[in-house]
């Protein structure tokens, strides 16, 4: 009976999450999908502040899926290859800057390596704002086990913002907004049920920004 009692208290406190995509067209987009690269990056304004690297690589292989799928560059293999220049402290805010860090020909030479049509820079992160409830766990000789319903709330933020480095001017902006709750049901042994917020927002976006430039 308690175990069918858990499980049902399970199915209803199932976590759950929503996305809302809001999208800013600047300019049309163009892209050879068998000759280009797009290439999906954090945005780091100094190296304690920067997007999960988790969901930039999930954005990046949602942009390498499906029909429309792209040739996606690797954050770690670009950042490896163009060392120091898109490091935090030197990495290019605003395309003024990439224009004159451009008369460098080192730089021009190891872009060229990679075919780089699109560079999309993703900011933001995921939150708890809230928690409430709570549980208490006992243990005795005979065994032991927890009571009470545990919840939690996170917030996602982000932004991608798409360069047209062939053109060099930026194509357009792409937002992500989620929240999800999260539950922490215990009768006897806690079960977690997550909201996906994180893998959700990327799933959005990551499929947004592929619509965007391929359809553009």
């Amino acid at each position: 009976m308690r175990c069918i009692c858990a499980l049902a208290m399970a199915l209803f406190f199932a976590g759950c999450s929503n996305v809302t995509i809001d999208q800013m067209r600047l300019q049309e987009s163009v892209i050879d999908r068998d000759t280009e690269a797009v290439v999906v990056l954090s945005r780091q304004h100094t190296a304690a502040f920067q997007t999960e690297a988790s969901l930039v690589q999930c954005v990046g292989n949602e942009l390498g899926g499906g029909s429309d799928s792209l040739s996606v560059v690797p954050q770690q293999a670009f950042l490896d290859s163009l060392y120091p220049w898109f490091e935090p402290r030197t990495a290019p805010l605003n395309l003024d800057r990439l224009k004159s860090m451009l008369d460098d020909p080192l730089l021009q030479s190891a872009m060229g390596k990679f075919d780089i049509r699109y560079i999309v820079w993703v900011e933001g992160s995921t939150e708890t704002t809230e928690s409430f409830g709570g549980m208490s766990c006992t243990l005795t000789p005979a065994g032991g086990g927890c009571l009470g319903l545990g919840m939690w709330q996170d917030e996602g933020s982000y932004e991608a913002t798409i360069w047209d480095f062939k053109e060099l001017h930026e194509t357009g902006r792409i937002s992500a907004d989620s929240r999800g709750t999260s539950y922490m049901p215990a009768i006897i042994v806690p079960i977690p049920l997550l909201a996906m917020v994180q893998t959700d927002t990327c799933r959005g976006l990551g499929r947004q920004i592929q619509s965007f430039i391929v359809q553009g």
